[in-house]
């Protein structure tokens, strides 16, 4: 016998609700799917945007220096780095800027302590390379740039205060890097200080004039 219409009814209600349960678990697994993807993505988001800041933040070679005291002294100081990053140095800071010739390292490590980069490179430096890093200083900018006549480990040497990079050239981008970081930093005692209106003499014409403590010799030229 053929099925009666309320056994149709109650098949067709079956096979409805299995229907339903069907689409509700693919719609669970979607929905689960897509939870699963979007927290991949932004836990991957996050650790790439982590890897990224620490590859910006990552110099090669970077040399830290802790324990660095900033009292004002007038006599000269024998620094542990050469050319230093930090210590004590005179009252005076060094005005930022390109120089021909060396500098009076108690007057360029005062403008460290304010935030500016020295970069500082062998005297024998080819002159084109020497133009390369003179280019390196702006009008407002927080760079000073001199021959160095001391031990260098590298030709050109960049320092920050309790930090420095040393390298062989100016296109080694390590040193671009170094000044994106570091110029203006603050981890540094005087944030913020000037580099400017101060020392504008190199240490030869500090000599010539009479030594560092000179008098006039801290407003610069």
């Amino acid at each position: 016998m053929g099925k009666s219409s309320a056994e149709r009814r109650r098949q067709k209600a079956a096979e409805m609700r299995a229907q339903r349960l069907r689409e509700e678990r693919r719609r669970k697994i979607i929905k689960t799917t897509g939870v699963t993807a979007a927290v991949v993505l932004v836990v991957g988001g996050v650790a790439f945007a982590g890897y990224m800041e620490y590859q910006r933040r990552t110099i090669d070679g970077l040399q830290e220096f802790e324990g660095l005291t900033n009292n004002h002294v007038t006599e000269p100081v024998d620094y542990e780095q050469s050319p230093p990053a930090g210590g004590d140095h005179h009252a005076a800071w060094q005005n930022c800027g390109v120089y021909t010739e060396p500098l009076e390292p108690l007057h360029a490590v005062h403008s460290l302590e304010h935030g500016a980069v020295w970069v500082t490179y062998d005297p024998e430096l080819p002159s084109d390379q020497v133009e390369q890093l003179e280019a390196l200083y702006t009008p407002g900018s927080y760079v000073l740039v001199s021959p160095y006549e001391g031990d260098m480990p590298e030709p050109v040497v960049a320092s920050a205060w309790s930090k420095q990079v040393a390298v062989d050239g100016p296109t080694d981008e390590r040193l671009e890097k170094f000044l994106r970081l570091y110029e203006r930093g603050s981890e540094v005692p005087e944030p913020g200080a000037a580099c400017s209106g101060a020392v504008g003499m190199t240490a030869a014409e500090i000599e010539e004039a009479g030594g560092i403590q000179a008098e006039g010799m801290q407003q610069g030229r």
